[in-house]
């Protein structure tokens, strides 16, 4: 069965159209809008998912639209933009650097909005605003300094996550140092942020989020051709016209941008964007980034990882971040042994 074909239109555009990569997201997109009715209809008070469509499209008594509308829907909207994000800005990175282990965890993008986050925290005793303002100011800091560190004629695959390595450590100790300078009530709550959570989230937090993926995820989706162009190397990315470094700069901003914002939404979430990518790409068997699959894979996976923080273990509930870090760090070791099988590390 072919899984390429290509499409004409009328105007007399061809379009080559991977079948089996459109089923995955499509397939992909419907467990993560599930999921979300699922959780969404998931606490103390259960409501029914024919009640929770109802109740979304303004067919609900008062007590469900103000449980699902003000008290559930944003929580879940946070998770599946968050979880967008950081699949769309995990693939990004592991395209550029050519790496699977070029995620922003092992980056020290998400360390670096904690320490922005930290500095808010302990220093400021700043706002839940002010702290998702400064998680994403560190989250630009932070990628500004590898980028410009690991620049040499071009940022390349191994020197990229060489340096985001060491950029990781550095800014761990820092937010270490930071912690042992707090008060006991402003440890506690930088610990609590430090977990990464979608507990309390409301409104606040998904519109800006909205409109930052609103704005980054065509303009990225945009850029893919250059992008699958650029995984063929330089050299021939230039010989197909493709202005790589003007392409790479722009788009890890936008991975940066995407990751930063999540975590300034969430908390760091760890292993969503080392992830996603990684089963996506497993999932569609397709060459090349596969940026709309790796975006719906990281939303279904957070929130699908939250209703397990919810439900599965009984009357104790735990931070979502908690449940991605036990999944994520099984995988990660899965990943390593499978690379050193291949001879690739």
């Amino acid at each position: 069965m072919k899984t390429n074909r290509a499409v004409r239109t009328p105007g007399g555009l061809s379009v080559r159209l991977d079948v089996r990569a459109l089923t995955v997201v499509v397939l992909l997109l419907l467990a993560a809008l599930t999921a979300s009715v699922v959780l969404i209809g998931t606490g103390d008070f259960p409501i029914p998912a024919g009640d929770v469509l109802g109740t979304l499209v303004g067919e609900g008594d008062s007590g469900q639209e103000f449980i699902v509308t003000e008290l559930r829907l944003p929580r879940v909207l946070v998770g599946l933009l968050a979880g967008a994000s950081l699949g769309l800005g995990g693939a990004l990175f592991q395209s550029v650097s050519r790496n699977p282990l070029g995620s922003p965890d092992v980056l020290g993008l998400g360390q670096g909005a904690t320490a922005g986050a930290l500095t808010v925290i302990v220093l400021f005793s700043g706002s839940a605003g002010q702290v998702a303002l400064g998680a994403l100011a560190g989250g630009l800091v932070t990628g500004f300094a590898i980028y410009a560190l690991a620049w040499k004629r071009g940022v390349h695959g191994y020197r990229l996550v060489l340096v985001g390595i060491g950029v990781s450590a550095i800014v761990t100790a820092v937010n270490g140092y930071l912690l042992t300078k707090s008060d006991i009530v402003d440890a506690a709550r930088a610990v609590v942020w430090m977990t990464g959570s979608l507990d309390g989230r409301d409104w606040d937090q998904v519109w800006p989020l909205l409109a930052l993926c609103a704005v980054l995820v065509p303009l990225v989706l945009a850029n893919s051709r250059g992008l699958r162009m650029m995984e063929m190397g330089d050299d021939v990315s230039y010989a197909l016209g493709v202005r790589v470094e003007r392409v790479r700069l722009l788009l890890m901003l936008s991975a940066v941008l995407l990751t930063a914002s999540a975590t300034a939404a969430a908390g760091p979430v760890s292993f969503v964007a080392l992830t996603a990518p990684q089963l996506a790409r497993r999932l569609t068997r397709s060459p090349g980034p596969n940026l709309a699959a790796s975006l719906c894979m990281g939303a279904a996976l957070l929130v699908t990882a939250d209703w397990v923080s919810q439900r599965a273990f009984g009357a104790e509930q735990l931070p979502v971040g908690v449940v991605t870090g036990v999944l994520g760090g099984v995988y990660l070791l899965w990943l390593l042994v499978t690379e050193r099988k291949a001879g690739r590390i």
